[in-house]
């Protein structure tokens, strides 16, 4: 598996199609985690303002019809992950038939990611 935080709202947007963040045409790919810990490290460094909810797909590799690539983060990690821990990144749209689970992203009372909803 791996993990992509995404607004509820955004995410919920289109059903219809596949999910295509602004990352995929801006970069050429979409940002994915590893795990479950460092989602909740990149919820923190980069999604604290983002609207809310803030869910994270789980996405099944073998499902997703674009091409994924392990690739170390540039120029670092965030805060929490360990230097060296690479990173997926899909070259294409979210299929929705990859997501296996949507989990919400739950908020400590002092703005930090705490943990993830089952």
């Amino acid at each position: 598996m791996i993990w992509h935080l995404v607004p509820r709202a955004a995410w919920e947007a289109d059903p219809g199609r596949p999910y295509a963040p602004a990352s995929l045409a801006e970069e050429g790919f979409v940002h994915c985690s590893p795990d479950e810990a460092t989602t909740l490290a990149v919820a923190d460094a980069f999604y604290r303002d983002a609207p809310r909810p803030l869910v994270a797909l789980l996405l099944d590799e073998e499902r997703l019809t674009g091409r994924v690539e392990w690739e170390q983060a540039a120029p670092a990690p965030p805060p929490g992950v360990p230097a060296g821990t690479a990173f997926p990144h899909l070259f294409g749209p979210v299929d929705r038939e990859a997501v296996v689970r949507v989990r919400e992203v739950r908020w400590g009372d002092d703005g930090r990611a705490a943990g993830l909803a089952p």
